[in-house]
Order: structure tokens, then C-alpha cells, then sequence
């Protein structure tokens, strides 16, 4: 009657280790151990094997739909923020050649605008490619029997077809005219800069004068380049002055809030010091006008967008068109309705791509070549200087010859 008690106690040790058995080391010598251990053991592991949040498998997710989002706009902005050059006889040979459309075509894949439509384009070909699985599911009686096709009438789209066509007409106009009034702003800054530097050195005669007329002349070059990287986001003002201003003068220029502003103060300061007529110093100083206004329709242009509505209202109407359309068309194209979807974004989508890119019309202008050519001119002028000079005066002191009344010239 022994026996059971025995094994009951030699049991009940076995029985107390198995629950922590998982959780620690097994040692034989320890028995019993401190209930501590296993307990923050327990702890780590099970927080360790225990599924990820749901925060993290969202964040997860949004991380995946948005690496293509994120990868076209990253291609877009180095595009946008690409030099573009001014035109020479060869390149418009090249623009008005027979095989520019083969070279266009060649030439898709590494175009910004259709790169930057990858993600519209394939979210509505997906939702086209889904329409017409669950569609044709449905035909085959795959799916319960009370679920219906998608389809409807087209003439919904027939009417409102002139209205998406118009809103985008009038989107793209819209841009282009702020694409053209950029162009033409500047055209007037470059216009008025040289003239401005042509003003100063015919006005300034005077030798003890000849370093501030100089110093005058190198701010008139830099206003454009400071007007430039005012403009377009990313520039590099301190490495495109860093050969046109002294290092006082780019360190005052660096520090202030409005660069080109402050250089507009140097000029006015260096005409006001320049020993001149006053009314040679009235003409410098009312050539500082056109810069002024070049800064206001620059920075009109950068804060004022077309309005916001009407930018809303195109997008929104392109995404409703695109995803009702296979709906619209399964009756006709069954499966059809993939191509012609992906067609149809990628055409519409480009078209108000392009009204978007071109809103903002000093990332498509050849900023950096037009400030090198005012550059180049302005020094070209300021080393012709006094040779031109020299040649007036040596024509002026030559006597001139008499001719003879019948016509011929003097023996």
C-alpha cells in the first residue's frame, strides 16, 4: 500500500518543472526554480513570437502601393529639374525632321510624361482587368446566379464626351498661357538687362570711376542668375554667384531673405556713387523698373496656380470616366475593354499631364543658357569697349576728302 505513495512523490516533481519546461533550462539539480525568471523569459518570448501589429502590417501595405506613386514622381522632379538649352540651327533641323516621329516612339520609355502616367494607367487596367474576370465569372455561372453583369448604357458617356474634351482643352490652354507669359517675362528681363549694361558703360566716362563701374556692371549680371535660382526649386545660389560677386558682396547677397532684392540695392547704391549728370543717373536708375516688374510677374506666376477647383474637377472627372468605362463598353468590347481602358488613360491622363507640368513655366525655360548668353554679351561689350572707342575717335580726327563737282574724285 506503500508503493503508490512512492510513486506519487517521485511524479510530483516532474509535474511542478513540466509547465516551465518550455520556458527555461532543464537542470536536475534545480528543482524548484525562482518563479522570476521563467516569468520575464515567458515575457520576451511570447512578445517576440507574437503576430505584428496592425498599424505595422498597414503601414506595410501603403508602403507597397505607394513605391510606384513614389518612383514616377521621383523620375518627374529630375526631369523637372533638368537644364534645358536654347535652340541652334542644328536642333531645329533635328525638331522639324521627317524622322521625328520614329524617334519619338524610340523614345517613350525614358519620357517623364508617360513615366510619370505608369500609375494611373495601371491602376485602371487593373480595375478594367477585374470588371471584365467578374463579368465573364458571372456569364460562365462560376459565381452565384443572383449576382448581375456590369454593364450599361453608353450614351451617358456620349453626352458628357464634349464636356471631358472641353475641360481639358481649356486645362492645357490655361497652363500654356502661363507657360507663355513666363517666357515673355523673361524675355523683357534679359532685354532690359542688356540694355541696362549697355546704358551703364555708355555713361560712365570718368577713370576714377572705372571700379564701381565695373562693380556696377557684375551685379547687372547677377541679377538674372539670382532672378533664376529664385524661381526653380533646388538651385545652387552661392555656386552660380560664386564667380560673378566678390565674397563680401555674395556673403550680404547669401544672408538676406530676397537675393535678388539685395542686389537690386547694389545697383541703386553703385549708380547713386557714381560720379554722373543727373540726368544720366535719372536714366540708370529708371532702368531698375524692369526688374522690379519682372520679380512680380515671376513670383505671381509662382504662387498664384489656376485655381485649385478646376484642377480638382479634371482629375475627378478623368477618374470617374476610367473607372466606369469598362462597365460602359463590356457590352460591345467584352474583353476588349483592357486595351481600350489603358488606351484611353494613357492618352487622356498625358493630355493633363502635360497642362500640369507646363503650370509652372520656369522649370521649361532655358533659364541657365539665357543668364550664360546676358553674361557673355555684357563682358563681350565691356572688352569692345574701348576699342570701339578708339575707333570713333581716330575716324573723327581724320580730315575728309574733297570731291570734285563733275563727280570724279580729286587728282
Amino acid at each position: 500500500m506503500r508503493k503508490p505513495t512512492t510513486t506519487t512523490t517521485t511524479i510530483q516533481p516532474s509535474t511542478t518543472l513540466s509547465p516551465s519546461s518550455h520556458f527555461a533550462p532543464r537542470t536536475p539539480l534545480k528543482l524548484h526554480p525562482p518563479p522570476s525568471k521563467p516569468h520575464k523569459h515567458s515575457l520576451k518570448i511570447l512578445c517576440s513570437q507574437a503576430p505584428n501589429p496592425p498599424s505595422s502590417q498597414t503601414l506595410t501595405l501603403v508602403s507597397i502601393f505607394r513605391a510606384i506613386p513614389d518612383w514616377a514622381d521621383r523620375i518627374k522632379e529630375r526631369g523637372m529639374q533638368k537644364n534645358r538649352k536654347l535652340y541652334s540651327h542644328h536642333d531645329w533641323l533635328q525638331h522639324r525632321s521627317s524622322l521625328r516621329h520614329i524617334r519619338h516612339l524610340l523614345t517613350s520609355l525614358s519620357s517623364r510624361v508617360i513615366l510619370s502616367l505608369v500609375p494611373p494607367v495601371i491602376a485602371f487596367t487593373s480595375v478594367a482587368t477585374a470588371i471584365a474576370s467578374y463579368n465573364t465569372a458571372v456569364s460562365l455561372h462560376w459565381l452565384p446566379g443572383f449576382l448581375p453583369v456590369l454593364r450599361a448604357s453608353p450614351l451617358p458617356y456620349q453626352l458628357t464626351a464634349p464636356a471631358l474634351a472641353l475641360l481639358l482643352v481649356f486645362r492645357t490652354e490655361a497652363s500654356y498661357s502661363r507657360f507663355e507669359e513666363g517666357r515673355k517675362a523673361w524675355t523683357k528681363v534679359v532685354a532690359g538687362t542688356n540694355d541696362f549694361a549697355r546704358q551703364a558703360i555708355a555713361s560712365v566716362e570718368s577713370s576714377s570711376d572705372a571700379l564701381l563701374k565695373e562693380a556696377l556692371l557684375q551685379y547687372i549680371i547677377a541679377f538674372p542668375v539670382a532672378l533664376k535660382c529664385h524661381v526653380i526649386y533646388g538651385s545652387d545660389i552661392g555656386r552660380d554667384l560664386k564667380n560673378l560677386l566678390e565674397v563680401d558682396d555674395l556673403a550680404v547677397v547669401l544672408s538676406s531673405k530676397h537675393r535678388p532684392r539685395c542686389i537690386i540695392g547694389f545697383i541703386s547704391q553703385s549708380i547713386q556713387l557714381l560720379n554722373l549728370e543727373e540726368e544720366k543717373r535719372h536714366v540708370l536708375e529708371s532702368k531698375i523698373s524692369c526688374f522690379h516688374e519682372g520679380i512680380g510677374v515671376c513670383e505671381q506666376l509662382m504662387g498664384v496656380p489656376i485655381p485649385l477647383s478646376y484642377t480638382r474637377l479634371t482629375s475627378r472627372f478623368l477618374v470617374l470616366w476610367h473607372l466606369t468605362l469598362p462597365i460602359i463598353l463590356w457590352d460591345d468590347c467584352n474583353w476588349i475593354v483592357v486595351p481600350a481602358t489603358f488606351i484611353s488613360a494613357a492618352s487622356l491622363f498625358c493630355i493633363e499631364e502635360v497642362g500640369v507640368l507646363i503650370e509652372e513655366p520656369f522649370p521649361m525655360l532655358a533659364l541657365d543658357d539665357l543668364c550664360k548668353l546676358v553674361q557673355n554679351n555684357i563682358q563681350e561689350a565691356m572688352a569692345n569697349e574701348k576699342m570701339i572707342r578708339e575707333r570713333l575717335v581716330s575716324k573723327r580726327k581724320k580730315v575728309p576728302r574733297e570731291h570734285s563737282p563733275n563727280g570724279l574724285p580729286a587728282s
